[in-house]
């Protein structure tokens, strides 16, 4: 059953902090915040897609949604289900909806395991599901990732990295889920076995009406999968609108500094890069104010002194964006 909003996924204030030890009664000295109060929504069959630097949180905010990490604060509701406080019975059933696919396709998978033991031990925990059923059910999930049932009783180590992936996709698929968390599934890949993977996981869709919340650092990747944008920073969310709104007009500036750094094949469409100096803040001692302004040029004392909240901007539709010199931007556009 979905939200009676329309909405498969809401996540409302994530907070995910992690403590910092120190001595020798290992005190809690400061909280490292991963992830810092992010929001947003995701209908049914809609495919979201979360970018940012390294150690923005994105895969912090994944793994807290499905309780791999333990979220310190905020809600995250599944078809009107709170994940965050289900208890073991609930969670179990709500694994069945949500599925992850891992960002290295080397590690996610057992190497002690076949194929065949990989992609159906979902079936077999969670439904009891065994024997000539079980071996039936995978052939027929590696059959829909591009590979075939002669690969059932082979190991990890005897495929290629795109491969692996397609196992990953395949075990992902196995509970016949309704959202599917994509942790960089391709990041790990050479470029011509990306295309391959997102053209696959984009016909899985249509056929069996997936939601995604696809996470990136790949705006390219993300320009042509995603139907909703969500920029993160320093753990927030800054910048939110649909991929076609976002990349004809971004607002804030830390996402024109993203977009300027998409290469393109066409010289004519090479613009002039914009550069960001300096590292991001640390995460344990944050700056006052906007967290980007240490890095931005328009920055000025406003900036400094208050944080600016992710807010709809007049003018634009379903576009919202953390920044005070938005209007500023918009009119010298």
């Amino acid at each position: 059953m979905v939200s009676t909003n329309g909405y498969l996924l809401e996540v409302e204030n994530l907070k995910t902090y992690f403590p910092i030890k120190k001595g020798l009664l290992r005190r809690t000295a400061g909280y490292v915040k991963a992830v810092d109060g992010v929001s947003f929504k995701i209908q049914p069959g809609q495919t979201l897609g979360l970018v940012g630097e390294s150690g923005c949180g994105k895969t912090t905010v994944a793994r807290s949604i499905i309780r791999l990490v333990p979220a310190t604060a905020g809600r995250v509701v599944f078809e009107q289900i709170d994940v965050l406080s289900a208890d073991k019975a609930k969670l179990r059933q709500l694994r069945r909806q949500i599925s992850i696919i891992f960002q290295d396709p080397f590690g996610s998978l057992n190497p002690r395991m076949t194929v065949g033991n990989i992609v159906g031990e979902p079936l077999k925990v969670q439904r009891g599901i065994a024997g000539s059923e079980l071996t039936e059910r995978v052939a027929v999930l590696l059959s829909k990732v591009g590979l075939s049932a002669d690969h059932i009783n082979r190991y990890p180590h005897e495929f290629s990295g795109g491969q692996r992936q397609r196992i990953g996709v395949a075990r992902a698929l196995a509970m016949e889920p309704k959202l599917v968390i994509c942790d960089e599934p391709v990041s790990a890949l050479d470029v011509s076995i990306q295309s391959q993977i997102l053209n696959l996981l984009k016909d899985l869709q249509e056929e069996f009406g997936l939601t995604f919340l696809f996470i990136a650092h790949d705006l390219a990747v993300v320009e042509f999968f995603c139907d909703v944008v969500a920029v993160m920073y320093m753990g927030r969310i800054v910048e939110q609108a649909t991929a076609e709104e976002l990349y004809r007009n971004p607002l804030h500036p830390y996402t024109r500094t993203l977009m300027s750094a998409i290469p393109h094949v066409d010289p004519s469409l090479r613009g002039r890069r914009s550069v960001v100096g300096g590292e991001p803040p640390s995460a344990l001692n944050p700056p006052s104010g906007c967290p980007f302004h240490p890095r931005c040029s328009l920055a000025d004392d406003g900036c400094l002194k208050q944080r600016p909240i992710l807010e709809k901007k007049s003018g634009y539709e379903e576009h919202f964006a953390a920044c005070w010199k938005c209007k500023k931007m918009i009119i010298d556009k």
